[in-house]
């Protein structure tokens, strides 16, 4: 079903091959990567399968001869592919298109990708599906099950046995393959510790005194699961204030989907009256307009700001010139108040746009804000680029 819904990341993913010998898409399992990769080419090989990297090694040879897009799935799984990439990509450094390679885990994790191919590969990042992807009638059901293909949005009966199944073979199968020490029993209390710890300031040394572990253990668990694409560190913005920053990074479950597992919520009314459906709201439009940017090809960092007395802006998107300050609220009518606050904060980075995200109708716009939902946000986004 997941098949007939187009990737926005796409054209990306072309450009970046007419350009380089090889790009790597990379992205949590099950997003979508390797129906993706097919619509490219027919030459795929699983590098977790023993029979189809012997196949590789035997067809090698005359395989970088050909002019066909090579896929290899998982490349991870088999380092000693990298070398030969480099070797077969150096003696001819012109041709371009020739390896598409997906990876689960990011190029810091794979230590191999940063040693033997940097200078050769270009990374792309494919997320679950996002809004523009679904379409925006949606748009509840892609918050609250989550934007992987067979986790909810596109049939309801998967959740969450989907999420348990993934969660399962996440901590006992996938981190520790990647290289994660943690016993599977102590990576699941993690997660759990970490879905009610949502869209909160990041504090090693709490989650490691309820985990009976230190807070740089806990630092070395929190960097694969980032690195796996399951965790975002939104880092602090900082500037030349008049006020105390916070200084740590801000902690997010990517996938709603997961977030609203791990916290047994049973459906969309159960979210909308739990306590942290504003947490998980704030969360989704977050990894919905990164998601946007990412493939819209645009160059930017991404930050928040949280000053020691409570003043605070959900997300900074600083586009080098230009600064965007967003607030998220998950209410359908902000106030005046809401707003002038919100401006006022959006005046210690003299921010050039002010958005104040939430589930309003229509969208307010002034000199100085835009009070919009999340469609109209992106439409937006899509203009600027």
């Amino acid at each position: 079903m997941y098949n007939m819904i187009s990737r926005r990341i796409t054209n990306l993913i072309k450009k970046r091959l007419v350009r380089s010998p090889a790009a790597a898409i990379i992205g949590p399992r099950q997003s979508g990567k390797t129906t993706l990769a097919k619509t490219l080419s027919s030459c795929y090989f699983d590098m977790e399968n023993p029979q189809m990297y012997a196949s590789l090694d035997a067809q090698w040879p005359e395989l970088i001869k050909q002019d066909q897009l090579i896929i290899l799935d998982e490349a991870q799984s088999y380092p000693v592919i990298f070398s030969r990439l480099r070797s077969a990509i150096d003696q001819d450094r012109q041709r371009t298109g020739r390896f598409l390679l997906l990876g689960s885990v990011s190029p810091a994790l794979m230590k191999n990708v940063s040693e033997s191919l940097a200078g050769r590969l270009a990374v792309i990042e494919l997320t679950p599906f996002l809004l523009d992807e679904t379409g925006t009638q949606k748009s509840d059901e892609l918050w609250f099950y989550g934007g992987y293909p067979e986790g909810g949005v596109l049939d309801r009966t998967f959740y969450p046995s989907w999420q348990n199944d993934y969660i399962g073979t996440l901590t006992q199968r996938d981190l520790p393959n990647w290289g994660l020490s943690a016993k599977p029993a102590a990576a699941m209390r993690l997660l759990h510790m970490l879905s009610v710890a949502h869209a909160q300031n990041w504090n090693a040394s709490k989650i490691g005194q309820s985990l009976g572990i230190d807070y740089k253990t806990v630092n070395g668990y929190m960097d694969y699961l980032t690195g796996s694409f399951i965790v975002r560190q939104l880092e602090p913005y900082f500037a030349n204030l008049k006020k105390r920053l916070i200084k740590s990074p801000k902690m997010y479950l990517r996938d709603s989907g997961l977030l609203h597992s791990l916290l047994k919520l049973p459906d969309f009314n159960g979210l909308l009256s739990h306590p942290s459906a504003g947490a998980s709201w704030e969360g989704f439009v977050i990894e919905q307009i990164l998601g946007k940017l990412s493939y819209l090809d645009r160059q930017f960092s991404p930050y928040y700001l949280r000053t020691s007395d409570q003043k605070e802006i959900d997300l900074i998107l600083d586009f080098g010139p230009k600064k965007w300050a967003i607030e998220i609220k998950l209410t359908s009518s902000p106030s005046p108040d809401d707003i002038a606050h919100f401006n006022k904060v959006a005046d210690l980075i003299d921010a050039d746009k002010r958005i104040l995200v939430c589930r309003i109708e229509k969208p307010i716009l002034s000199e100085t804000c835009l009070v919009s939902d999340l469609p109209y946000l992106l439409s937006v986004l899509e203009q600027q680029s």
